[in-house]
């Protein structure tokens, strides 16, 4: 089942009374597909929300409605609901104290605290979340710019940050960050649908911090080996030339340890020493063997340094 049906059916199971019935069916009638004198029409690719649509409707208005099928080029099928009876369009008009030709909230229509069932309702009507595996984003794809706009005014009272953008001639209403989808997640009662977004995105922190602290690592081991085999470099020089008896005893007990140790760290070479030493001590040693091999390779050492 898809993230956007998970959230259908959650919101489905918690309307459960006669008020949030109402004002369900109130914000999928007002942002449905066509809502005129002459007709009323609701449309949804869902078998959920079409379950739920039909169930409100017979609630509220003790009418049956039945769909239609329709399937498109893509191979989804709608579900079309079509309300020609002007008698039953004038019942709906008057329930909901709706006036031809405008589609506006109108929150007096509702009982008090029924704005989040009824942005589920338009978010059945007209709304979809993508899998938080893969991208955060809700988005309500409204019929008029104006409804988008009230819809946006209503977000932003919950604290969602939401924009608008028009597409294929719909005024899209979208959210992208993470928590303002869980806001408004929460507020249309998807309350599950919210922990389960939660838990996703701590895994894909957790998982992005694994990986920087693994990248890290390993560009720590690159650093450590790189500047292991430029030390073995400078010992094999100066053995060459002068030979590892010929530097002094401190110098000669770490370039041995480097030969026989390529992968240990200068903290570990530090006490692995006859006389134990700290690590600044360690790379200070390595500073006198690379001076020394530097002095050789430019021909200015002729001697035990």
């Amino acid at each position: 089942m898809s993230f956007s049906n998970k959230v259908r059916e959650e919101i489905g199971n918690t309307i459960n009374d006669k008020d949030k019935r109402f004002a369900c069916l109130y914000g999928i009638l007002l942002f449905g597909r066509t809502l005129s004198r002459e007709k009323i029409c609701f449309q949804t690719e869902s078998t959920i929300t079409a379950d739920i649509f039909a169930s409100l409707f017979r609630s509220v208005f003790h009418r049956d409605l039945r769909s239609r099928p329709h399937e498109r080029r893509n191979g989804t099928v709608l579900s079309i609901f079509e309300i020609t009876d002007r008698h039953l369009i004038d019942e709906v008009y008057s329930t909901y104290h709706l006036e031809a030709g405008i589609r506006t909230i109108d929150c007096n229509v509702m009982a008090t605290n029924s704005l989040g069932v009824f942005t589920a309702g338009a978010f059945l009507a007209c709304g979809s979340v993508n899998d938080p595996n893969k991208e955060y984003h809700l988005e309500f794809a409204v019929p008029e710019e104006s409804l988008a706009g009230e819809l946006m005014a209503l977000l932003h009272d919950i604290g969602v940050t939401s924009k608008i953008v028009l597409r294929r001639g719909q005024y899209v209403v979208y959210i992208k960050g993470s928590e303002s989808i869980e806001d408004t997640l929460t507020f249309i009662g998807a309350g599950q649908c919210t922990l389960e977004l939660m838990n996703v995105k701590i895994y894909k922190d957790m998982r992005n911090k694994v990986n920087r602290i693994a990248n890290c690592d390993n560009a720590n081991i690159d650093k450590v080996v790189n500047a292991a085999m430029k030390q073995i470099d400078d010992i094999l020089l100066i053995d060459r030339t002068l030979g590892l008896d010929a530097i002094d005893e401190d110098l000669r007990e770490v370039a041995q340890l480097r030969l026989e140790n390529s992968g240990m760290s200068l903290q570990e070479i530090g006490d692995n020493l006859s006389e134990p030493i700290s690590r600044s001590g360690v790379n200070h040693r390595f500073k006198r063997l690379k001076k020394l091999a530097d002095e050789i390779r430019s021909g200015g050492s002729d001697g035990a340094k």
